[in-house]
């Protein structure tokens, strides 16, 4: 993991690594199953997911490495959490049997961390410019539209971070792809192009020098092309809307 203390809400970086036994044969696609349990060894989330390559193409002796960028829900807890992984496919009755401390039915415990609260992080507020939000739950996942503008306002913590952005244009109506620009301070710190349906992933480094001495910051976000659905279909969506972001994240260096 590249945090060892992880805000809640905040994202981190978590680099697996799978070592194939030598006389390993295996021929069906696994899934990976993450787990986050609390010190009372309950689950709160996961994260499991497909590795970039099928199981079934791994072979005796190979090393699988890639790293995976999670999000820690709002979660009502704080405290030491761990993470087990274990490998399932549907076709099979049993997980892949794997070398570590087996904690039950094949669930490997790899790592441990520190959940701390939400305000140790870098504070991030939606401000002008973003829609309300949708498909929350209760755990504080959800997305919210922008306008042509949109503006978070940032407590500034004067240290080189890096700005975790995730966003899509999900809807049918704009087909043509968006030019997105991040800046803070008058300075743009990123420009990049959203091709509509693909769910695009940045990380953007902020110097420590960019951030001046104010102790609060404006960082915002320009999108090229907007559209209003009421006026494209017979959607009765009357908002201008730019680009969804689903998560948005700072996190501070160390």
């Amino acid at each position: 993991m590249s945090r060892e203390r992880v805000a809640l809400g905040t994202p981190v970086d978590m680099t697996y690594k799978f070592v194939v036994a030598p006389d390993a044969k295996i021929t069906s696609d696994y899934h990976v199953m993450v787990h986050f349990a609390d010190q009372d060894e309950q689950l709160m989330y996961a994260d499991d997911h497909d590795p970039p390559k099928p199981t079934s193409q791994w072979k005796p002796g190979e090393t699988i490495e890639y790293t995976r960028t999670f999000f820690t829900p709002v979660y009502p807890y704080v405290g030491a959490t761990t993470v087990e992984i274990g490998m399932f496919a549907p076709n099979e009755k049993l997980r892949m049997p794997m070398a570590g401390t087996d904690t039950g039915h094949r669930s490997y415990r790899v790592t441990s961390f520190q959940l701390v609260p939400q305000n140790e992080g870098v504070q991030m507020i939606y401000r002008e410019g973003f829609h309300a939000v949708e498909g929350a739950t209760a755990s504080g996942t959800g997305s919210h539209w922008t306008k042509k503008q949109a503006m978070f306002a940032v407590t500034n913590p004067k240290k080189d971070a890096v700005f975790y952005f995730e966003v899509d244009n999900p809807s049918a109506l704009l087909n043509a792809p968006q030019q997105v620009t991040i800046s803070m301070n008058g300075m743009t710190l990123e420009q990049f192009k959203l091709v509509p349906h693909e769910l695009m992933r940045r990380q953007i480094k902020i110097p420590a020098s960019t951030w001046g001495s104010a102790d609060r910051v404006e960082l915002v976000i320009d999108v090229d092309k907007t559209f209003i659905p009421s006026a494209l279909s017979d959607s009765k969506d009357p908002r201008e809307l730019g680009i969804r972001v689903i998560h948005a994240a700072i996190v501070a260096s160390s």
